[in-house]
């Protein structure tokens, strides 16, 4: 085979590799049996993008693709759970943490619903749900891991380690959080920020209800197009925010 031919080749295997199976550099070059710099070369001789460090990072817990995928509410019904699942999320969640998505309570109800929220609309599974407990000395652990699971239907091994506070005095907390303070933990970068991009999508549109352009940090123009069918729009919205 003529030498060009067999760079092609070469090169051709290298793309597919690296642009459609998202295999990274130092695997390519097991597999091909060269040097990462030769791969390098070829990867920046036909201009393919290299991806990023935390892309990178992505792709090696996530090969198979995205664990979760968005699908809109279908009605007004759904929509009141999407509403809500986003509101308990502006309200209650951790925004900072670039990498997961994190909301904790001591409301067992707010919880469900905000776990309803993620399986509903963006088809994650139950069982990928990790959860943090922080009680204080006083309480019995196992007696809050026993509440907990039968509140929110989870298993004992989605749990880390509990964090465990010493007691002072007795306080209200005792009846507030009598089984602790539960956070939600899904670590999925993407999915984080598709819930960020859509309540600033949601910010954006109901300043526009009230006259404003624009609001700083959020996506302009986009509307209601979330929800995916045209019928649902401003006056929808504030009717569904009588309900």
């Amino acid at each position: 085979m003529p030498l060009s031919n067999k760079k092609n080749l070469l090169s051709l295997k290298i793309k597919k590799l690296y642009v459609a199976k998202h295999k990274s550099v130092p695997e390519i070059a097991r597999v091909l049996r060269c040097s990462e710099h030769r791969i390098n070369y070829w990867i920046a001789k036909n201009r393919i993008t290299k991806r990023t460090i935390s892309e990178a990072i992505y792709l090696k817990y996530n090969p198979k693709g995205d664990p979760f995928q968005f699908e809109p509410p279908k009605n007004f019904r759904e929509a009141k759970l999407f509403g809500l699942g986003l509101g308990l999320y502006w309200g209650e969640g951790n925004k900072l943490n670039k990498n997961t998505v994190k909301l904790g309570n001591s409301d067992p109800v707010l919880l469900r619903n905000f776990i309803k929220f993620l399986i509903r609309f963006f088809h994650i599974k139950k069982r990928n749900l990790k959860f943090h407990l922080h009680i204080f000395s006083d309480i019995k652990v196992n007696d809050s891991y026993n509440y907990w699971m039968k509140e929110l239907k989870i298993r004992k091994d989605q749990f880390y380690k509990p964090t465990i506070t010493r007691t002072g005095k007795l306080g209200t907390y005792r009846n507030k959080s009598k089984y602790g303070v539960l956070t939600i933990y899904y670590g999925n970068t993407k999915l984080k920020n598709r819930i960020v991009e859509l309540l600033a999508e949601i910010a954006q549109s109901a300043e526009h209800a009230h006259g404003k352009r624009k609001v700083p940090g959020s996506n302009p123009g986009l509307g209601l197009k979330i929800y995916g069918k045209k019928t649902i729009h401003k006056t929808s919205m504030r009717r569904m925010q009588k309900d």
